[in-house]
């Protein structure tokens, strides 16, 4: 859409579309342009357009002086008093149809004007007013909060020149604001307007998110609020759940009316809950429904515990034969039969429905790295040795264990010294069974013993 800040000689920059692209990326209730690439009649231009203010206030303007206006242009029109900046939405045929919609006689001679398109000082002052709207507004409720008004300040909107800004609250009762319009046309050397709005204007002005995911419909594309009761919902077979049946207006959802008309022609087809059903087994009162699927279940006044699920049709055949005074047999005679749906009897081969498929997995592909290390030609069956088993040698290239190294003119080593046998064992072929000591490198080999006296060995 034609944004404010992304428009130049016409057409915005941003869109290849020329302003009509729909894709409410720029500004609230925008319009798609369906008629933008036909060519309009010659001499019979339409000479109203419809310029969009802040938070989709939408008004429509006389273009006097013929201007080349096109949609997103930032145009200065007349205010009271002064003038006001907004954004074009809609131009030519679409305006007619808009405004016959909204009810908007063309002859009136109330009609504000199009001034021009705005230029650059038009926008600076502009910005510099909307920037001082959320300081205005926390301002604002303070001092309502002083002077004891039972009212709640939700928007403030700045006028395009920035002389005038209007203020919308909402009050349970009639306030007397008098007071406070003074005090803030002296705070802020403005011109102060109060407007009130209702609950569901006020969440399509301040917008936000609903329980269904999406931005509220008030603030997107929805203008006119109806009137919502709780025979809607009862319609739809809704619980009546305050807390889920209200918008964050407070008030009823409005999208209860969207399918409320859909309802109604399929209760057409429905009997009259509050009519119970008698047969010969016994009287059966109504439990519940399911409009979709065209089921009402019922169950026995006396002793009934287990309910009935049957067709609208064969409850208006009951219905049909109570009223000439015949009772069938019993409610099971008309019960749906609900067809079971027989389970899968392939055989997954990638064995996606087993918990344990990345546990077997594991194992065997531990399985496998068990298989690699074996040497050749050593049989899994044979029993194994106590104690830790060496490791898989090299057929070639066997190197055999040196023994501990005596220290230079050292003695013969005493038998208590001597180097103790390890006990792991070692392998000396593949596939035999004789297993050597791995003798224990002696510790004390780099330590040096003191030099021996001759004297005393002479002695």
């Amino acid at each position: 859409m034609g944004c404010t800040n992304c428009s130049s000689n016409g057409l915005p920059k941003g869109c290849k579309s020329n302003g009509s692209c729909g894709t409410n990326s720029c500004d609230k209730l925008s319009v798609f342009d369906w008629l933008s690439n036909m060519e309009q009649p010659a001499g019979k231009k339409f000479e109203f357009v419809e310029v969009r203010f802040k938070n989709g206030r939408k008004e429509f303007y006389k273009n006097t002086q013929d201007l080349p206006i096109h949609i997103g242009d930032n145009v200065a029109v007349e205010g009271s008093p002064g003038h006001d900046i907004g954004t074009v939405s809609l131009t030519g045929e679409l305006v007619r149809l808009q405004m016959r919609q909204k009810k908007v006689k063309l002859d009136a001679s109330d009609f504000k004007k199009l001034y021009r398109k705005a230029n650059t000082r038009d926008i600076e002052i502009w910005q510099q007013a909307r920037e001082r709207e959320q300081e205005t507004m926390v301002r604002s409720r303070v001092l309502a909060r002083e002077l004891n008004l039972v009212m709640k300040i939700s928007d403030v909107e700045y006028q395009g020149d920035g002389n005038k800004a209007t203020f919308f609250y909402t009050a349970e009762e009639r306030v007397d604001f008098r007071e406070l319009i003074r005090v803030l046309a002296s705070e802020f050397k403005i011109r102060v307007e109060m407007r009130q709005i209702g609950a569901r204007q006020e969440a399509g002005r301040v917008g936000g998110i609903g329980s269904c995911g999406r931005e509220l419909c008030c603030s997107t594309w929805l203008t006119d609020f109806r009137s919502v009761n709780t025979a809607a919902a009862r319609y739809q077979q809704l619980a009546l759940n305050p807390q889920k049946l209200a918008g964050q207006c407070g008030k009823l959802k409005c999208c209860l009316n969207y399918e409320l008309d859909s309802y109604l022609d399929a209760l057409k087809e429905f009997p009259d809950t509050s009519q119970n059903l008698f047969t010969q087994k016994g009287e059966a009162v109504f439990q519940k429904m399911d409009i979709f699927k065209g089921r009402l279940w019922y169950a026995y006044r006396e002793g009934g515990t287990d309910w009935v699920a049957m067709d609208v049709s064969k409850v208006n055949e009951i219905v049909a034969q109570n009223k000439q005074n015949k009772k069938p047999a019993a409610l099971e005679d008309y019960m749906v039969v609900e067809d079971t749906i027989a389970s899968p009897t392939y055989e997954s081969v990638i064995e996606q429905d087993s918990i344990t498929r990345f546990d077997q997995s594991k194992s065997r592909n531990a399985k496998k790295r068990r298989n690699k290390k074996r040497p050749q030609g050593e049989n899994p069956n044979a029993p194994k040795a106590q104690g830790n088993q060496p490791r898989a040698q090299k057929p070639k290239g066997q190197k055999k264990p040196k023994g501990p190294r005596q220290p230079q003119g050292s003695k013969d080593a005493k038998p208590g010294n001597a180097p103790k046998a390890q006990g792991k064992p070692q392998g000396q072929g593949q596939g035999q069974g004789q297993k050597q000591a791995k003798p224990k490198p002696n510790n004390n080999r780099n330590r040096r013993r003191p030099p021996q006296n001759p004297k005393k060995s002479e002695e």
